[in-house]
C-alpha cells in the first residue's frame, strides 16, 4: 500500500460501514480510492450516480455536462439546488461532492463530448457511466467504451420507468462466449422524434433516484469484486406496479 492509499483515521470511520462487509473490506474501500470513474450527465441519473460514488468513497469522478442548472431541473436532479439555478452543472456537482466527501477529486467537463474527444477522456478512467438523455450520446459512450475496453454502466429512464445495464463486450462471459454489445441491445436508433424527451412527456423524479443508485450499486461492484454485474442483462423497473424484472441478452454475431 502507498502512502497515497493509506487511510486516515477519518477516512476509517468514514468507511467502516463499507470495511465490516466481507464482500468489500479494506481491500475494496482501497480499490474504490483508487478507482477513477467518468459520470456523462449531471442531471437526473447523474444526480444519484454521482453522489452515492462521492459517498462511497470512488477517488476521482469526473463530470461531463455542457449544460447549465435551471429551476425545471430540481424536481429531480437531486445534486443541485435553489442557489445553483444558472450555475454549470458541472460546477454545481463538483461543489456538492466536494460537501458530501473532501477526499474525493472532481475532474470537469463542461462541453458536449462528442467522437472526436471521447477517447482521449476516457483514457483517463477506469469505468463510464452513462446518464444521458439522448441516443447519439448513448451510441457515442458505448463505441468509445467498447474501442477503449472500459467497462460501461448505462441507463435510461421514461415517465414512470427505467432501466440499467452493464456492458463489457470486449470480453468473454460465461463458456467463453463473447459478451454482448449495446448494439446487441439496441440494434438502431429510434426515428427522431418517437421517444419524447422528459420536456414533453414528463417524469416523475423518485424514478431518476431508483435508477440512478442501481447505476452507482454495479460501479460499486465493478471496482470491488463484489456481487454479479449486470453484464447480458437489462433490468427494467415499473414504478407504478413497483415492479422489477431481468431481461436476459446474447451477443447477436
Amino acid at each position: 500500500m502507498t502512502e497515497s492509499e493509506a487511510f486516515s483515521s477519518e477516512e476509517i470511520e468514514r468507511y467502516a460501514r463499507h470495511i465490516v462487509l466481507p464482500e468489500i473490506g479494506g481491500a475494496g474501500q482501497q480499490a474504490m480510492k483508487r478507482a477513477r470513474v467518468l459520470v456523462i450527465g449531471a442531471g437526473g441519473l447523474g444526480s444519484p450516480v454521482l453522489s452515492y460514488l462521492a459517498a462511497a468513497g470512488i477517488g476521482t469522478l469526473g463530470i461531463a455536462d455542457d449544460d447549465g442548472v435551471s429551476l425545471s431541473n430540481l424536481q429531480r436532479q437531486i445534486i443541485h439546488d435553489t442557489g445553483s439555478v444558472g450555475a454549470a452543472k458541472t460546477e454545481s456537482a463538483a461543489r456538492a461532492i466536494a460537501r458530501i466527501n473532501p477526499h474525493v477529486v472532481c475532474r470537469r467537463f463542461h462541453e458536449r463530448l462528442d467522437g472526436a474527444m471521447i477517447g482521449e477522456i476516457l483514457s483517463g478512467f477506469d469505468i463510464l457511466v452513462d446518464g444521458s438523455d439522448n441516443f447519439d450520446t448513448r451510441y457515442m459512450a458505448a463505441d468509445a467504451a467498447e474501442q477503449g475496453e472500459t467497462p460501461l454502466v448505462t441507463g435510461a429512464v421514461g415517465r414512470f420507468d427505467g432501466s440499467l445495464t452493464v456492458l463489457k463486450p470486449y470480453a468473454n462471459g460465461a463458456g467463453g462466449k463473447a459478451n454482448p454489445r449495446y448494439r446487441d441491445l439496441y440494434p438502431k436508433r429510434p426515428p427522431q422524434g418517437l421517444v419524447p424527451s422528459c420536456a414533453e412527456a414528463g417524469i416523475v423524479g423518485p424514478v431518476t433516484g431508483v435508477i440512478g443508485t442501481l447505476m452507482a450499486m454495479e460501479v460499486i461492484k465493478l471496482v470491488t469484486g463484489a456481487g454479479e454485474p449486470l453484464i447480458g442483462r437489462l433490468l427494467l423497473y415499473d414504478g407504478l406496479s413497483a415492479r422489477f424484472e431481468t431481461i436476459a441478452y446474447a451477443r447477436r454475431g
